[in-house]
């Protein structure tokens, strides 16, 4: 049986209207695609709760969390992941890939041609209608 992670992601939103996507490192799994940042929740935390922690260990920054965006499950060769995406804004600080190969400020229009990991892909249609 395939182990269940339940995992956040962060679609953080700039003044421009752009989405800050960030690329998965050749070490990471699924390494050189694109996400959105955010990670595994702890147990007993809340979802927005890791949300912040996430992005802080990965980002070096505060965000202030928004209203949820999307909630997905998708089965991978080797883990189930089951993914919340927020909406969210930077609070301080300056977003550092920290842990990623690089981070980019998108165009909600032009997210289609990023390549994504397949369990953000529901989320960016989302966001793309």
């Amino acid at each position: 049986m395939k182990k269940k992670v339940s995992v956040v992601g962060a679609v953080i939103f700039n003044e421009q209207n752009e989405i800050l996507c960030a690329l998965r490192s050749p070490t990471m799994l699924l390494p050189n695609y694109w996400e959105f940042p955010g990670g595994k929740i702890d147990e007993g935390e809340a979802p927005e709760e890791a949300l912040l922690r996430e992005i802080k260990e990965e980002l070096g920054c505060f965000i202030t969390v928004g209203e949820k965006i999307e909630e997905v499950e998708h089965e991978y060769e080797n883990i189930i992941v089951h993914l919340t995406t927020y909406k969210a804004y930077i609070e301080s600080g300056v977003p550092k890939a920290l842990e990623h190969a690089e981070l980019k400020w998108v165009n909600v229009n032009n997210l289609l041609e990023l390549k994504w990991a397949q369990a953000d892909i529901p989320t960016v249609e989302v966001l793309c209608l």
